[in-house]
């Protein structure tokens, strides 16, 4: 089923229900999934950048944004603008797409998986999920990648509170641990 669907059909009636919400433009829901990899290593190496890029092109459906320093911090040998990660900003339809493989596919492959951590949640409501290696994602062959990579998925709500978020990520389909 299409999470899309499955949000408007399903979880905006629940949550407008469990939360006493009157105007269908009030529910919350995910305006965005952020994909971010640091490479702190792409300050002397240039290639990684286009490696990384590739799988993670491929991972998300898109093209990543290169993204740079913006301080310089000598201890670290870097510049500012240096290129020192890349990001790829995912709404609409393949922020859906992105989702349901990611709940549905990809955190199930994971190593001793147990659930997610339900204390990952900022104030405004916005959920981050870190993942140590890219080759959980099917599309990932192992024999093309050079070096096992973490990557950071921010997923941005409208909720403005970490209980009204989780119940929506909960009712999305989010593998939570169970407390």
């Amino acid at each position: 089923m299409n999470l899309r669907t499955h949000y408007q059909d399903e979880v905006a009636p629940t949550l407008m229900k469990e939360f006493g919400l009157t105007n269908l433009m009030a529910v919350p829901k995910v305006h965005r999934v952020v994909v971010n990899i640091g490479l702190k290593e792409a300050v002397s190496d240039k290639g990684i950048l286009e490696k990384t890029s590739g799988w993670l092109g491929t991972i998300t459906g898109q093209k990543p944004k290169i993204t740079r320093a913006k301080l310089s911090i000598a201890a670290f040998k870097v510049r500012a603008g240096d290129a020192v990660g890349l990001a790829v900003t995912l709404r609409g339809q393949r922020m859906y797409d992105f989702l349901n493989k990611l709940f549905n596919i990809v955190l199930p492959r994971v190593r001793d998986f147990q659930g997610v951590s339900t204390t990952a949640f900022d104030k405004k409501g916005n959920y981050t999920l870190g993942l140590t290696e890219q080759i959980v994602f099917s599309e990932i062959e192992y024999s093309q990648i050079d070096k096992v990579r973490g990557l950071e998925i921010t997923l941005v709500t409208n909720a403005g509170d970490v209980k009204i978020s989780r119940r929506l990520l909960e009712l999305l389909g989010m593998p939570f641990k169970k407390d």
